[in-house]
């Protein structure tokens, strides 16, 4: 089994999307997010009790940004050579990335990918 190089905690200071105000309430208002304008808006005035914005705050730890919860980094492959690639920057027994395959790779790349991956007991996850 593989193990990752991260030691530290992955610690997510918000998980639930920052919804846009108003966007329960009317049809034609989308969820994505937008930043409020209005000179009156509760929400850009940031009274008690109205819908949260995003700010610098929210952001992840420089140590544990982009990490997946099992520890690793994700890596699409591409073609046969990324393999070759992935190989130069998981070295030891310590792993950075775990493959992932793209949608967009043949049958024939993936099988001779996958048969690479098994033999050096890489993370492929799914």
């Amino acid at each position: 089994m593989a193990v990752p190089l991260l030691t530290k905690k992955i610690v997510k200071k918000r998980v639930k999307q920052f919804k846009r105000p108003q966007s329960d309430r009317k049809i034609c208002v989308k969820s994505s997010w937008r930043r409020p304008k209005g000179i009156d808006s509760r929400v850009r005035r940031k009274f008690k009790g109205c819908v949260l914005m995003p700010n610098i705050g929210y952001g992840s730890d420089k140590k544990t940004r982009h990490y997946l919860p099992n520890g690793f980094k994700k890596f699409v492959v591409h073609n046969v050579t990324d393999l070759e690639l992935l190989m130069m920057h998981n070295r030891f027994a310590y792993l950075h990335y775990c493959s992932f395959y793209s949608w967009r790779l043949s049958s024939f790349g993936s099988a001779t990918s996958a048969k690479r991956d098994l033999l050096r007991t890489w993370c492929v996850p799914g």
